[in-house]
């Protein structure tokens, strides 16, 4: 990659619920986990740029339904702005989180900036009303919320629902297919959808190809990356907050991320919901960072 490279910091998990056995989900500690793995050096950043969040707290909101929704839309006008105060042209940035819900602030960001795509790779397609949600976690329906499904609240920050157009979405990798009415949701909309079977057969490549066409023929001002851990098989990333059995390994990763990453309208990508906690070893972490310095950096092995 020849852009420079900022890397932003954004360690929210108040839109998981938390397991009975964990004190708050782990996944706010990613940041300083890869920093110590060598990420962050690895990458060399121009810049590195935090938004701490607050403490963790399980506060059911009765507007909307969604847990802690009100601290989650005041943390996502806080992060747009902040996005929006630091991000630079001609810069990719990586977006550390935390959990899915950053997505939200991230989406209001770039609503501000112009009109967006989105390549949505996850395990999960979080694309559920909260009526259909077991744990009324954001982080489970945050493609849902930034399309414009859900309370106003959360879905028209600052009067700019939707912050993505459905039809200028890609949704890859989603494993949990065995629930029919789960899957009607994103089947019912129009979001490009992949599940895991549809995407091996199209093709990694072929796939982010075609999605990087329709950015380009709708003249689109760019697209953002959004990758959830979970997408991978879970014999090689376990240390994430819903496990699921299947998925991609680090060889489809590359070849669905490299064409991606390289596109000079690409503005970044997040990587959310890796736990530290479920790793504390690193024997999990260190390939995945590894991977992911050779295709943001344009490495070979």
């Amino acid at each position: 990659m020849k852009r420079d490279i900022n890397i932003f910091e954004f360690p929210l998990n108040l839109g998981l619920k938390k397991k009975e056995h964990e004190p708050e989900p782990g996944v706010r500690k990613l940041p300083d986990w890869l920093r110590k793995l060598g990420f962050h050096q690895e990458i060399d950043p121009v810049s590195i740029l935090r938004l701490e969040a607050p403490q963790y707290s399980m506060k059911p909101d009765r507007e909307s339904g969604v847990l802690n929704a009100e601290a989650i839309i005041a943390y996502a006008q806080k992060q747009s702005d902040f996005i929006l105060s630091h991000h630079q042209k001609n810069t990719f940035h990586i977006v550390l989180g935390g959990d899915c819900s950053i997505l939200i602030g991230t989406a209001v960001a770039l609503k501000k900036l112009g009109s967006f795509g989105l390549f949505y790779l996850d395990g999960h397609t979080d694309f559920i009303p909260v009526s259909l949600s077991e744990t009324a976690a954001a982080a489970g329906m945050d493609l849902a919320i930034i399309t414009g499904m859900g309370h106003e609240k959360l879905i028209n920050v600052d009067g700019l629902q939707p912050y993505f157009l459905e039809e200028n979405i890609y949704c890859a990798g989603n494993a949990e297919t065995d629930d029919e009415e789960y899957v009607k949701q994103i089947m019912n909309s129009d979001i490009h959808y992949f599940d895991l079977e549809h995407l091996r057969k199209k093709g990694f490549e072929h796939t982010a190809e075609d999605f990087l066409q329709m950015i380009k023929s709708k003249g689109l001002d760019g697209f953002f990356i959004h990758l959830d851990a979970d997408v991978l098989k879970d014999e090689l990333m376990p240390a994430v907050d819903s496990r699921m059995e299947d998925g991609i390994d680090y060889q489809n990763l590359r070849e669905i991320l490299t064409p991606l990453v390289r596109s000079p309208l690409c503005f970044g990508i997040e990587i959310t919901v890796l736990d530290p906690d479920y790793d504390e070893t690193g024997i999990y972490t260190k390939p995945f960072v590894k991977n992911l310095i050779q295709i943001i950096k344009n490495k070979e092995d």
